[in-house]
């Protein structure tokens, strides 16, 4: 098998994606650890489950939306619990299942924090491109994300580790 090596246009386009990527989100995290005590992870988390519906997500889901592994998002949500910002209940169909529910106190502390956050991104994102470049940026992106996901007709590389198949809670109120 030979090696099919990266153009000189291709190695630029991928050092300055791994040097945006990297300066973008720990300007993000910085930002949010500064005004909202939290990492950016937990952000998401927070606002992932106030956009679902009655604030709460199994948590495979969760992990799913998230791009994160099950550890890793058990971690983060048993510290947001500590912090009292969401609570962990039992899926009733599912003895191994959970889910995951952003609390009133969470639902104030990323109301608190999503200004100073929104503002952040705008400026350090959006306010540098043009209309058409957002536009550009969500296609490729949505591009990316289809074919490691396999959604794009073609087959995922591997099956990604937060990509677990969960049958609903039912009984959940």
């Amino acid at each position: 098998m030979t090696t099919r090596w990266l153009t000189p246009e291709e190695q630029r386009a991928w050092r300055a994606y791994i040097a945006g990527y990297l300066l973008l989100e720990d300007a993000i995290d910085r930002q949010l650890q500064q005004e909202a005590g939290m990492p950016h992870a937990y952000y998401s988390i927070l606002a992932h489950l106030s956009e679902a519906p009655e604030r709460r997500l199994r948590m495979t889901d969760l992990a799913e939306h998230l791009k994160a592994t099950r550890s890793r998002l058990t971690y983060a949500v048993t510290r947001l619990e500590k912090d009292g910002l969401v609570r962990r209940e039992d899926c009733p169909s599912d003895r191994r299942g959970s889910v995951a529910v952003l609390t009133d106190e969470g639902m104030a502390v990323l109301e608190g924090a999503a200004p100073g956050h929104v503002e952040t991104v705008r400026g350090l994102l959006f306010d540098r491109l043009t209309s058409e470049q957002v536009g550009q940026l969500e296609e490729i992106f949505t591009q990316i994300a289809r074919g490691l996901q396999g959604d794009g007709g073609e087959a995922a590389p591997e099956d990604p580790p937060w990509r677990r198949r969960s049958s609903p809670c039912s009984g959940t109120p």
